[in-house]
């Protein structure tokens, strides 16, 4: 299976340029933003012009691609791309009536305007692509990676999703009853079970390769499923893990991606009930926010984790671990239907 190497991740907690999670930075009117850098390597011009959503992402990207300068592809995942310069488009269509609109906005908010921005910035021709399947859009992005691996053994790819929040979306998730009206700290989270939970924005970026030295860690195994069912949910992490783990083994941590909302919590319950109280819950939504491709935030998270100690700011819901995490479980789950796991390994 593939290997992480180099990992970034620009998020609402102290991930970038350095990794600081001794304390975990408060929320804000029940929105969990980014910690945005200065983005030296984006030239002031063309900062100027990106969306968030991309700007995030070319800014994760270039560290990356001063390494490793002549991916073999690009991946991205994302859940709405550009949203927030979709509306303005929008809303420029309606202002002139259509007729002369400013094409900057319609440009940044495709999809594909952060895989294709990276693509112009390094000149790069290779394979390029965008996955955008909302709540399994990352594990999609993974799933394309093995693949490729497969198919070309001595390549290297740079893997990575973005997302913002935007107004528009973030007001009608929140009239859907997603996020939460009533005031709430991402740290007091899972203090009350309640609808809905807060909302959160990030990009992360790694390169990927079929080579172990100097790994970051390992990507065992990526599987998703959709349904409503939880029983099916334990089914199939069950024959995920058979497949995957040496006979009787287990995972050293599982990382969950509950989030506060009561209506997900059976879900969450289910996979957690299979484990003995000896492997620990985690939990990391109260750091990033609920968003479509949180669960980078949780692989990035896990790669910090496999390669130290676990942050004492992590929410551990058992035991803390009694010894040295090698094997984490990552288990997201998007508003009870999109269901993703991801089994990651450290480095021996």
């Amino acid at each position: 299976m593939p290997y992480f190497h180099q990992s970034i991740c620009i998020s609402p907690q102290n991930s970038f340029p350095e990794a600081d999670l001794s304390e975990i930075r408060q929320s804000g009117n029940n929105l969990l933003l980014v910690i945005e850098p200065a983005y030296p390597g984006i030239p002031a011009g063309a900062r100027r012009r990106m969306g968030k959503s991309v700007r995030m992402a070319v800014g994760a990207a270039l560290p990356l691609l001063e390494k490793h300068p002549h991916p073999d592809g690009i991946i991205i995942a994302t859940a709405n791309g550009g949203m927030e310069d979709c509306i303005k488009f929008l809303n420029q269509i309606l202002e002139y009536n259509e007729g002369l609109l400013t094409p900057g906005n319609f440009v940044q908010s495709t999809s594909n305007a952060a895989a294709a921005q990276i693509a112009l910035v390094t000149k790069n021709h290779n394979y390029n692509t965008t996955h955008v399947h909302r709540g399994t859009a990352f594990e999609n992005a993974l799933m394309d990676v093995v693949m490729l691996l497969k198919e070309n053994p001595d390549a290297g790819y740079l893997l990575g999703c973005t997302d913002e929040i935007s107004e528009y979306n973030y007001n009608i998730d929140r009239l859907a009853g997603w996020f939460r009206d009533e005031p709430v700290l991402n740290t007091e989270l899972f203090q009350r079970s309640e609808k809905g939970t807060i909302a959160g924005e990030g990009a992360f970026m790694v390169w990927l390769n079929n080579q172990r030295l100097n790994a970051q860690a390992e990507l065992n195994a990526v599987k998703t499923i959709h349904t409503i069912d939880p029983s099916l949910v334990v089914h199939s992490m069950k024959q995920f893990l058979l497949e995957n783990l040496p006979s009787g083994e287990s995972p050293d941590l599982i990382l969950t991606g509950e989030n506060g909302d009561e209506r997900l919590i059976s879900y969450y319950e289910a996979v957690e009930s299979v484990f003995d109280e000896s492997i620990p819950v985690a939990r990391f939504k109260d750091l990033c926010g609920e968003y479509c491709t949180a669960s980078s935030f949780a692989v990035w998270l896990s790669i910090q984790i496999l390669q130290g100690s676990v942050p004492a700011s992590l929410i551990i819901k058992k035991n803390p671990p009694q010894k040295p995490v090698h094997r984490i479980l990552v288990y997201n789950n998007y508003r009870g239907a999109q269901h993703g796991f991801v089994l990651i390994e450290g480095m021996i």
